[in-house]
This record gives C-alpha cells, structure tokens and sequence, in this order.
C-alpha cells in the first residue's frame, strides 16, 4: 500500500464517508465528508482529496485535501451517511435527523429535510420529552432508518414530514448501529450484546429474529452486511473482538477473532472486494482484514513496521459439511486452514480512530488527535 496521508483538521472527526461514485463509473472516489464531535462548533464538511504526496516537517506525508463547503451542526454527529450523490444524512447527539443538500454550482450545503425530534426519552420521571442521542442512520432510497439510545426504530422517506413506522420500544437498551439485510429487513446491535433482525413487513414490535454474544453481554458498537452475501454480517463492541455471524445458522457467531485492545468504533466490508475487511479503534488502530483465498500458504500473521505477531481466533461452529466454494472466506472457520493477514495502516497509534470509509482504491478515516488520514491505493 502506498502511505496514508494526514491532513490535520483542528477538530475531533466522528464519522467519515466517501461519496458514492455513480454506477458503471469508472472514476475514483474523489470527494468525502465529514461530521466532527466534541467541539464548541461541530461541522459538517465535504471535502475535495486534491494532490497527494507533500513531507511534512515530521518526514510524515501530508494530505492536500481542501474543504469544498461545510455548515454547522447542532450536537455531536453521531453518525453520518450520503443518501445519494448530492444528500447527506446526519444523526445527532441533540435526537434530530437532518439531510443536507450538496449545491455544487456555489459549493453550498443546506438543510433540504429534518426531523427534530427523531429520538427522545420519556418516563414516569420525565413527563416532558428530552432528547436522546441518534446514534446510527441507514439509507437505501427512498428510505432511511435512524436508531437511537432510546431504544427506538424509524422508517423515515426522504420526501415525507413524518416517519412513515415507528417501533417505538425496539429495546430496552441502547441501539448502537443499524444495517439493511434486504429491502424490508434491517439488523440492530445494541449495548447488551444482541443482533436484531427487524422485518417492515410485519406489522408487530417484535424482532423477526435475535442473536447475541453467549456469558458477558458485550456492548456491540458497530455492525456491516457483506455486499454479496446477505447473510454474512460482521460486528465489533466494546472488547475489541470482530465477530462474523451466519444470520441463517444458530444465535451465535461463526467467529470469533481477537482484535482491538479497546472499543471497536467501525467495521467495513470492502464494498467491491469483500474478502477484505477494514476496523477502526479506541485503542488508536486502523486494521485492514485480508481473508482472500488466493494467496497460497498466507500465514496468520500481524504486520506491522515488520514485526509479526500471532493472531488468534477460535471457532464456534464448524461448517465442513456445507460445500467450500459456496462459502464465504469469513465463514470458513478452520483456523489452522483459513488464515487471515492483519495489516496495521497507520504508521504509529493515535488517539481514537472513530470512524472509516472504503471505496475503491480509497480510505480514509478520522480521530481524535483532529486528523483525517486518506490513501488511494489500498491494494497496491
């Protein structure tokens, strides 16, 4: 991989996100945005990648990324996604929901739909509504879906007022992040350690479906759906592990694997390139996941600034009566067999990564220490 390039940016990122390319294109991915989280004024920002490739004073590589426009945002973004080319869809801490309309002519953002009171907590302690925190957004036009630490689930249109359903005690805990499975279904994690499958379809408030982490219920922050096989689904929590479940098979995880020394923030399935799988970390790591199979004999090794160290990961199940080539690399869960190379992307620890997005060739991510790091060629 050629070097990552930091841009420092005076303010902490919570989210990152390239812009989607317009299908059957062949360019790169060349604008992203930004929400930021714990500043007196937080932002959302749309940015150009521009030329990569100037030293810095520290020898480091500094990234010549240029901000094209960015407006304020009331709370922290908790989560950020683009509805499609030219809307952006942002959650945040204050409960509202808003989509911003990207003007490229004046290179302006402005508020083109919000609901301000997506999220809120009431209780026999508190009659009056206050708000809580939308933690995790989910778009596949002409829907999104928002969940929040008030347990509740909406279904909201881009072009209505209101949400169109409302399942409005979901959980009794923390919802931390939601993903489509299939057009009707939707997957929740939550900070009790369960995966929910939610079916529009029915009319109930009921999950279609649960899974969770046997013993310790480990909160779960982050949830992605492989792109190819609707079933595979990866999630990472407040230990560090990356779990892979089979959502068709059992309550529990396929896998197991040892990853992060602290809260795992995001977790990416390549989005063209799924046998590749990008986490972020508290503990100041990005790792890139590589469970290709063409790579002969790959040992199960570490790298990092050369240094390899073991990895470890122990199955729960074992799939060897379902035929190999049917199965995703993720599934196969013979450790001594199906090795995965781990790949550190940074060049030292910082604080909190919080936050990735793959497309293409292209990365980038944001942290704590008010840095954005990008690079273009991931798989050179």
């Amino acid at each position: 991989m050629e070097e990552i390039y930091a841009k420092f940016v005076s303010q902490k990122i919570s989210k990152t996100r390239w812009r989607p390319v317009p299908s059957g294109s062949l360019q790169t991915a060349e604008t992203f945005a930004t929400g930021s989280w714990d500043n007196e004024e937080n932002r959302v920002l749309l940015w150009s990648i521009g030329d990569l490739g100037n030293l810095d004073s520290d020898g480091g590589f500094e990234g010549d990324h240029q901000v094209l426009c960015g407006t304020r945002h009331y709370g922290d973004v908790m989560d950020l996604q683009f509805f499609d080319q030219e809307r952006i869809v942002a959650a945040s801490s204050t409960g509202c929901v808003t989509v911003f309309l990207h003007h490229p002519n004046n290179q302006t953002l402005s508020v083109s739909q919000q609901w301000t009171t997506a999220h809120y907590h009431t209780g026999p302690g508190n009659p009056s509504c206050s708000s809580a925190p939308c933690t995790g957004v989910v778009c596949n036009s002409p829907e999104i879906v928002t969940v929040g630490e008030d347990g509740r689930i909406n279904l909201f249109r881009v072009d209505h007022k209101e949400a169109v359903r409302t399942i409005d005690n979901a959980d009794s805990s923390t919802l931390h992040a939601v993903t489509f499975l299939r057009t009707p279904e939707i997957l929740t994690v939550n900070s009790i350690g369960q995966l929910k499958i939610w079916d529009f379809r029915q009319q109930g408030n009921e999950p279609s479906q649960i899974l969770s982490l046997t013993g310790d219920r480990v909160p779960l922050h982050c949830v992605d759906r492989h792109p190819n096989q609707q079933h595979v689904v990866a999630t990472g929590g407040q230990d560090g592990m990356l779990s892979i479940w089979d959502v068709r098979q059992g309550t529990m995880p396929v896998s197991l694997l040892k990853a992060h020394e602290a809260e795992m923030w995001e977790v990416h399935f390549h989005p063209s390139n799924p046998d590749h799988l990008f986490t972020c970390s508290e503990d100041g790591s990005l790792w890139h996941w590589d469970a290709s199979t063409d790579v002969p004999e790959k040992s199960s090794l570490f790298h990092q600034g050369g240094r390899n160290s073991t990895f470890l990961s122990h199955s729960i199940s074992n799939q060897a009566n379902v035929h190999q080539s049917l199965i995703s690399s993720w599934l196969s869960t013979d450790p001594a067999r199906d090795r995965i190379e781990i790949t550190s992307l940074l060049p030292n620890r910082t604080l909190s990564v919080n936050s990735l997005d793959v497309l293409g060739p292209c990365l980038v991510c944001g942290t704590d220490s008010e840095a954005i790091y990008v690079t273009r060629q991931l798989f050179s």
